[in-house]
């Protein structure tokens, strides 16, 4: 187990082997090959990788940002986030719950989860380009043809070609049903895209040799609302039969978002068709582009949820280390003492209040994100009552997860600021950045009235017999039960 500034190893270990106990899942044909050493060789790797090669370069990519060039309508990324690609990408990270055959580790969710905390934890802005192209690399995996499978989810899933998720629109944010970005059907079955999408993380840069964009359109003559959009693959560069790069596809960055946070992060607007030469190839049945999305958006906002765990746990873990080596004050019971020497500030009652309150919500919110990847996991190996059980939970949980962990990230990185003092207010210590950047976690992927709205109406109101929120009744009911007798009642 190796320190570490980022998470705490122990508490990890705690929720997946002692909690969890996913080494449980070796029964599963599944994961008959895999055990317990292999997970951890595999959370000791992303967390060596995360400290050596992506923490190292956060504060750099930070300051310098993501560049973007008005004649070239190039855009460049944060040079230390490269070779940390290249070697995350190698490590096979990008596609780690996904199969041996298509270029995946196979393993299971918890552990990916684990993997993200890691390395997102170390910078969130990297995490966000193999995030986005393990999203877009599983809509096609789900949805798409086997020719679409065959050109694209192999260089997407090892890295060499990105991804992104192309909804948002000037006149199109969380009203995606009013976008304006439209379909033109040719001869040939394809389609000409004309449109633009703004606010698109990772939607270009000079890392990948392609960027598979999955792009949310109307096809002319489709009703209006959210009912008449189909969704297309609309690639960088066109991809010939035979998987080798064809012509560019008239995809253009038009300029980059200035952030509060996530400089390292290419937010972009780009432009589709503007020379009438963008060509796109449907995803699933026409008019089902927001029923596939959605998938994806699910993924998106589990990950947005481990956004908020990350950028928490790593703000707790610097704020702890600073307190036990700032030397401040004498003991609270030696103020009257002249002669009492000076204690770190983690002595003082408020401050390790402020600690124990942040590594309170952290734990929690680990061991939430867990269950929640746990239980995906469980979908994919049980069947009957149980694999709808683990359906109801990830349903139910995933906008309690996203909203509840975004808001508690940035109430944590501002405590976490505040043990510092006015140095943590500074750009000379890293805790004001997790803070900057945690407000986002907050407005992406669906902002967190969203999340509201989507647990009221879609996950209890409108869940036939409200059965996702009979079934989180249930196992609630249960782990109390089991807590009887070592729990205090006072804390049931």
């Amino acid at each position: 187990m190796m320190r570490n500034p980022l998470v705490d190893q122990r508490d990890v270990q705690f929720v997946l082997f002692e909690l969890l106990k996913i080494d449980d899942l070796k029964k599963f044909p599944k994961f008959a090959d895999q055990d317990k050493d292999m997970y951890e060789a595999t959370i000791d790797l992303a967390l060596k990788m995360a400290v050596e090669e992506v923490y190292s370069v956060n504060k750099e990519a930070d300051k310098t940002g993501v560049k973007y060039d008005p004649e070239t309508k190039k855009v460049m990324i944060p040079e230390g986030y490269k070779a940390a690609l290249r070697k995350y990408n190698e490590a096979g990270f990008v596609g780690m719950i996904e199969d041996p055959e298509i270029g995946g580790m196979g393993m299971p969710g918890a552990i990916a989860m684990a993997c993200s905390e890691i390395f997102t934890s170390a910078s969130l802005s990297f995490t966000t380009y193999p995030g986005l192209s393990h999203g877009a690399a599983a809509l096609i995996k789900n949805f798409g043809t086997e020719e679409q499978k065959n050109l694209y989810l192999e260089k997407m899933l090892t890295g060499q070609w990105g991804g992104t998720m192309c909804l948002t629109e000037p006149e199109a944010g969380s009203d995606v049903g009013n976008l304006k970005t439209k379909a033109i059907p040719q001869p040939d079955g394809t389609y000409l895209i004309q449109g633009q999408k703004i606010f698109i993380t990772s939607g270009d840069n000079d890392f990948y040799e392609n960027i598979i964009h999955p792009v949310l359109a109307r096809i002319e003559g489709d009703p209006p609302g959210t009912k008449g959009i189909s969704i297309f693959i609309v690639p960088k560069y066109r991809v010939n039969p035979d998987g080798s790069l064809g012509e560019f596809n008239d995809v253009v960055c038009s300029g980059i978002e200035h952030k509060m946070g996530i400089h390292g992060s290419a937010t972009c607007t780009l432009n589709f068709g503007d020379n009438g030469k963008c060509i796109g190839r449907l995803l699933g049945q026409p008019r089902q582009g927001m029923k596939i999305m959605f998938h994806m958006m699910n993924e998106a906002r589990l990950g947005v949820a481990c956004q908020g765990l990350a950028l928490s746990t790593t703000a707790y873990m610097h704020a702890v280390t600073y307190a036990r080596n700032r030397i401040q004050g004498v003991h609270v019971t030696q103020m009257l003492n002249p002669e009492a020497p000076k204690v770190a500030i983690i002595e003082h009652p408020d401050v390790k209040r402020m600690l124990l309150w942040m590594k309170g919500y952290v734990e929690g919110m680990r061991m939430l994100n867990y269950y929640l990847a746990h239980n995906a996991t469980l979908i994919e190996v049980l069947d009957g009552d149980a694999k709808k059980e683990a359906q109801g939970m990830v349903e139910i949980l995933i906008p309690i997860a996203k909203a509840g962990c975004t808001d508690t990230a940035v109430l944590v990185t501002s405590e976490a600021i505040q043990v510092y003092g006015g140095y943590g207010y500074t750009a000379d210590y890293p805790v004001e950045q997790y803070m900057r950047d945690s407000k986002i976690t907050q407005i992406y992927e669906g902002t967190n009235g969203i999340q509201s709205m989507d647990l009221t109406m879609r996950k209890i109101l409108m869940n036939p017999e409200q059965y996702n929120y009979t079934i989180m009744k249930k196992r609630m009911a249960e782990t109390i039960a089991k807590a009887k007798g070592v729990v205090e009642d006072k804390y049931i």
